[in-house]
């Protein structure tokens, strides 16, 4: 057997991790994107494989999963989105887990003088600023809340509907809404905005954020290991930092 120089040995070794190498390109709910740029570079450090992400509206990236977007892996805030890719066999069997939770807040710019305090006080602004109720998560869910508490006929005309959740927030830190419906999250990453309050749990839908590796991107193994790393004990701590209820291992399937 040939035995190669210390230095040697370890260039041949980079090499072949190197080899072994790939590029993940990850779907994610906007209100991911600090806590997952924040995973990005720890992933590359353990894992060997590269990771670009692409953020935005869960509903807008499932329908690119679904039209060929050649992504490996797919963390919504929207399950059934998920659960839809996962029934046509775009995702990668087994991979799929319900990692994350959050919850729906009602923010108000922070010098804002007006009172809102509570669910009723909603009828009494002008414009509220939403993630898309009729495709986007966050607002799907929040219009939820709003007719399950019996508002949502009196606020339904001053709704600005948002691209996305992140767009809905900004739209209350510009000040060009009195209000807006966005999550806990979102709320925790700015200083222009005050949270009024919390909706209870039990008064909207349960919001989960599943991730699975997906069948049809060019990275396949690089898409399982990054489902793997968001379960790991690192990666459970970012996300609680950033403000996310972080599932255990019961409330969903286990990833390879």
């Amino acid at each position: 057997m040939r035995a190669f120089p210390p230095t040697c040995a370890l260039l041949l070794l980079l090499a072949a991790l190197s080899a072994r190498a790939e590029q993940a390109l990850v779907f994610a709910a906007a209100s991911t994107s600090n806590a997952l740029q924040e995973l990005g570079p720890d992933f590359t450090k353990a894992t060997g494989h590269e990771v670009s992400f692409a953020f935005g509206a869960s509903s807008d990236l499932a329908r690119q999963a679904t039209a060929g977007a050649p992504a490996d892996a797919f963390l919504s805030a929207d399950a059934p989105k998920l659960e839809a890719l996962e029934k046509a066999g775009l995702v990668q069997a087994g991979t799929r887990v319900d990692l994350l939770s959050n919850r729906l807040v009602v923010v108000v710019p922070v010098r804002a003088r007006g009172t809102v305090a509570g669910p009723a006080d909603l009828k009494g602004v002008k414009r509220l600023a939403l993630a898309d109720p009729a495709a986007v998560p966050a607002g799907v869910y929040a219009k939820a809340w709003l007719e399950k508490a019996g508002l949502w006929k009196d606020v339904e005309a001053k709704v600005v509907p948002a691209l996305d959740v992140r767009a809905a927030l900004s739209a209350v830190e510009a000040g060009r809404v009195d209000a807006g419906v966005v999550y806990a999250t979102d709320a925790a990453q700015s200083k222009k905005v005050r949270v009024a309050f919390v909706v209870p749990e039990g008064e909207a839908p349960r919001i989960v954020y599943p991730v699975a590796a997906l069948a049809k991107g060019k990275a396949p193994e690089a898409g399982r290991a990054f489902v793997r790393f968001l379960r790991t004990e690192g990666a459970r701590k970012v996300f609680a930092r950033h403000g996310f209820l972080v599932l255990g291992e019961e409330t969903g399937k286990r990833a390879p």
